[in-house]
Order: structure tokens, then sequence, then C-alpha cells
């Protein structure tokens, strides 16, 4: 049986993990951006695109890691896509165009259903409308002996934790202060939930820290 991880989130140094205002010009709200370069920076993002260059070390590594064994991804509604409500039809597709990067069954939580949408390379988004259980039963079963990675955003991570639900988490702190956004600790004990630090690295990018419970 695989695990249930958070890998690859981003945090600004005071734990901001997405900024305010998202829209369809900022996916990750104003300012989000800025907390990603370690990721975006590195040889495995560029080939996830298509691309050469990159750079290669530390971040190399805990980007390749955070895309790297899984069988199935969890997203909130908002890491979907910027509308809110009902789909107004079915035009929206994702962010990342005709071939995402999972490449996996992919369950997205929202209150409105949908049929599902077969992408380019793998990809299947399934829209889950009966909770974050729920969600993660069907992904378990997709993911057979693989891991589910609960992909976020801030809302959607801190609902599985508070659940009890995630073995291991891999945070990726930038320096860069937000000042306002989607909060990550706030009324959140990680010790009290069981984890524990058990890796740590630092690079001028970010600061990769580990937990697992």
């Amino acid at each position: 049986m695989g695990k249930v991880i958070v890998s690859g989130f981003c945090l600004s140094i005071d734990g901001f993990g997405a900024g305010p205002d998202q829209s369809l010009e900022n996916p990750l709200g104003k300012r989000g951006g800025e907390m990603f370069s370690w990721h975006t920076g590195s040889r495995h993002f560029h080939r996830m695109f298509g691309k050469e260059g990159g750079t290669e070390g530390i971040d190399n590594d805990f980007s390749t890691r955070s895309m790297t064994g899984f069988g199935a991804f969890i997203l909130g509604r908002n890491m979907f896509g910027p509308i809110r409500g009902d789909w107004p039809d079915e035009t929206w597709k994702g962010w990342w165009g005709d071939n995402p990067p999972y490449h996996a069954p992919t369950f997205v939580l929202t209150h409105y259903a949908r049929e599902p949408i077969e992408m380019e390379g793998g990809t299947v988004f399934h829209f889950i409308t009966d909770g974050i259980e729920a969600a993660l039963e069907q992904a378990k079963t997709a993911a057979a002996d693989k891991n589910v990675k609960i992909g976020g955003g801030v809302s959607t991570v801190r609902q599985y934790l508070l659940a009890g639900l995630v073995d291991e988490i891999h945070f990726a702190i930038s320096p860069v202060a937000l000042g306002q956004g989607e909060a990550m600790f706030a009324g959140l004990d990680l010790p009290a939930l069981g984890f524990s630090v058990t890796e740590h690295a630092a690079t001028e990018a970010a600061t990769h820290i580990v937990l697992t419970r």
C-alpha cells in the first residue's frame, strides 16, 4: 500500500502557500509565483515541459521527488482553475494545456459535478463532490501500490492534515515574505498530529523540510 504525501509544497517564510486574489493572470495569487523559483528553475521542471537546461543539485532532486512515484493526485478546486460556483460550460480544462504534468488519475474536489476529462499523456480529471475521504478512497484505488499526492492548495492540504490522512510532508520554504494570502499553519499543531522533521536541506532558492509520522 502506498503512502499519502504532500510533496513540493511551496511556502513563504511567513507561512503562506499562495498569494491573495487568485485570477487567470495570477494562478498562485498575487506574488505567489515568487515562491517557486527552486522548482521552475530546475532541470526536472524544464524536462517536464520538453525544454532543455535548468539547474541540478538539491532543488532539482526535490523537484524530481515531488512528481515521481505517484499513481494518483488530489487537487482542490482552486488548483484546477479560477472558476467559482457551478461550471458555466465544459471549456476550462485546467491551467496546463492539453498535456498536464500529472500523467495519472487526478481527483478534483468540488461542490459541482462534472464529467471526467481525458487529457493527453494519461491525465484524467475526475470531479469529486462527496468530500476528501471519498476522493482519497478513489485515489488509493487508482494508485494501487503507488503513492497518492495531495497537490494543494492550502485549504485542501489542511483538511487532509487535520483529518489525520497524510503520512509525509515536504515543504519548500522560499526566502519570500508575502504578508498576506493563504496561511498554512494557523491553528495547525503538527507535533500533535504526529509529525516530526526527518530531513532538511537548504539552497539559495529554498529550505526543504520533510516531516513524517
